[in-house]
């Protein structure tokens, strides 16, 4: 491991010298060596200079996981410019924003893509040029023909840890996105975390299926893989019936998970070689303590769980030797994090209030929302960096995340969490995922609105579903509207945009246990 090396395009280049033609990352359609890594990335370097980009210029990159985004997001970090990864699902007036709230300057782009940048070009202010991965149109340049002429010599700019490597615009589920600014330390901090908590080696391969637009593949799989010498496995789409197989045919040892993807896996049927994989210990959040024990004996895994967001990193982790099932962990050393009521005082032991951060080490976490100071400086208000999530800590000194502190509905005096009502949704056989958000009440305050996702071929009767959820929950949290949706819309880390499901509210498709006059069991 080269604890010594900060930068991207360092690390690559030291890791390309040792292990050369081994391969480095197997995408569905090519492997990519050390060596092809280091060179592809200096080619893009090159391919940048020639068309004027210089350090600290924004480079906005939207493709899908392949060696042309491995290689661009390589030769950015070594031109010392600064990258914008734009989600793939974006369009129309949220993508010009982001576009145009990182002024970029230039963006590489998939060709399949490449209409949803002609739609709002004349909303752009500071996009000079585009560069096309396949077709090109007028008015745009071939990735493939500037990389085909680009010298792969190495690009000489002064990097250093502290510049800034890349913004990651936030999920903007309350509004419009903000674009948190990350150097190459914050980048290795979190690689480095992730190595310590599950003990990577040159012998570990990694799986990822999210995307290089997503912190999660880049710095918890890809880097952390650079460090430790081992290697990776992409694929641009989960496939529950064919995970295993994938794990057992590519000699998968870990991979990470986020979101519902453990409870998906757990929920397909059971195989008498479920335990025969290869893969030892798996990384994420949130592992559910109602399956945990379920997952790990069915599968033969060791399961660890992590705490962080995109601009602090990881900050809590839960560790596989000293699991506690329901906390996202303890405290990584890098970093304080607290407890903290409304008035800024900390809470005590398992008392819930907002969960704070701040860094031990310098340039470890994010340096600002790029132009956004009144965010910024609001984000980092008594010289704590606020989540706006809602946590609290037990005597042991282990961690429990209770809610988005947004996310809370607040019926009839009482606080609703919603993601303790969506972990008993989720456990119904017929639910694939669900979503709590708070609707207006003719009342006052909200009711509780439960929007699910069924599993493939299934039905559900709402009045069987409040009876499976008066069983698990105070009555004042049963639902009262269940509104069931073909799909959720998600953001680039697959987080279910809530803010657009509250915007909905009440559809006519909704239906009211106070309309056919359901009396919850109290």
């Amino acid at each position: 491991m080269y604890n010594g090396i900060e930068t991207f395009g360092e690390v690559v280049k030291a890791q390309a010298k040792r292990f050369n033609d081994r391969s480095f990352i197997r995408f569905e359609s090519a492997d990519v060596s050390f060596r092809e890594f280091h060179e592809g990335g200096n080619k893009v370097a090159n391919l940048l200079i020639d068309i004027g980009i210089q350090k600290g210029d924004r480079c906005a990159v939207m493709l899908l996981s392949s060696p042309e985004y491995l290689y661009s997001w390589l030769g950015i970090a070594r031109l010392g410019a600064i990258e914008v990864p734009i989600n793939t699902g974006l369009r129309g007036d949220l993508l010009a924003y982001i576009l145009n709230q990182a002024e970029c300057r230039v963006l590489i782009v998939k060709d399949e893509f490449l209409d949803r940048i002609i739609k709002i070009q004349h909303q752009l202010h500071t996009l000079q040029e585009v560069i096309v991965v396949g077709e090109k149109v007028d008015g745009t340049k071939s990735f493939n023909a500037l990389f085909e002429n680009a010298s792969s010599d190495e690009v000489v700019v002064e990097v250093k840890p502290t510049d800034p490597s890349l913004i990651l615009f936030t999920s903007g589920t309350t509004g419009p996105s903000k674009g948190a600014v990350l150097s190459h330390r914050a980048n290795f901090a979190l690689s480095k975390s992730c190595i310590d908590v599950m003990n990577y080696t040159e012998n570990d391969r990694l799986f990822s299926v999210f995307p290089l637009y997503h912190v999660n593949a880049r710095y918890s799989t890809i880097l952390a893989a650079l460090i430790a010498g081992s290697d990776v496995v992409m694929h641009n789409k989960f496939s529950a019936s064919r995970f295993w197989d994938i794990c057992r045919n590519e000699g998968i040892t870990t991979f990470t998970y986020m979101g519902t993807l453990i409870t998906i896996l757990l929920k397909q049927p059971k195989k008498s070689d479920d335990a025969d994989n290869p893969v030892r210990m798996i990384q994420g959040a949130p592992c559910p303590p109602e399956i945990y024990d379920e997952f790990k004996e069915r599968f033969n895994i060791e399961v660890t769980e992590a705490y962080g967001s995109t601009e602090v990193g990881i900050c809590l982790a839960n560790r596989a030797e000293s699991f506690r099932k329901g906390s996202c962990g303890k405290v990584i050393p890098i970093f304080d994090v607290q407890i903290h009521d409304e008035n800024g005082n900390e809470c005590p032991p398992n008392v819930p209030g907002e969960i704070v951060v701040r860094p031990k080490e310098p340039s470890i976490m994010f340096s600002e929302y790029f132009g956004m100071p009144d965010e910024t400086v609001k984000a980092f208000r008594d010289l704590w960096f606020h989540t706006g999530d809602r946590g609290m800590k037990d005597e042991d000194g282990y961690f429990y995340f209770v809610d988005r502190t947004k996310d809370v509905v607040r019926r009839r005096g009482e606080n609703i969490s919603s993601f303790e009502v969506e972990r008993v949704l989720n456990d119904h056989p017929a639910i694939h995922e669900s979503a709590i958000v708070g609707v207006p009440s003719e009342l006052s305050e909200e009711e509780v609105l439960a929007v699910i996702q069924l599993q493939q071929n299934a039905q559900i009767d709402p009045i069987e579903l409040l009876k499976f959820c008066e069983e698990r929950l105070p009555h004042f949290a049963v639902p009262r509207y269940v509104r069931i949706v073909e799909q959720f819309p998600k953001t680039p880390s697959q987080r279910i945009e809530k803010y657009k499901l509250r915007q909905e509210g009440i559809t006519s498709d909704t239906w009211d246990r106070e309309t056919v006059g359901y009396k919850v069991l109290r």
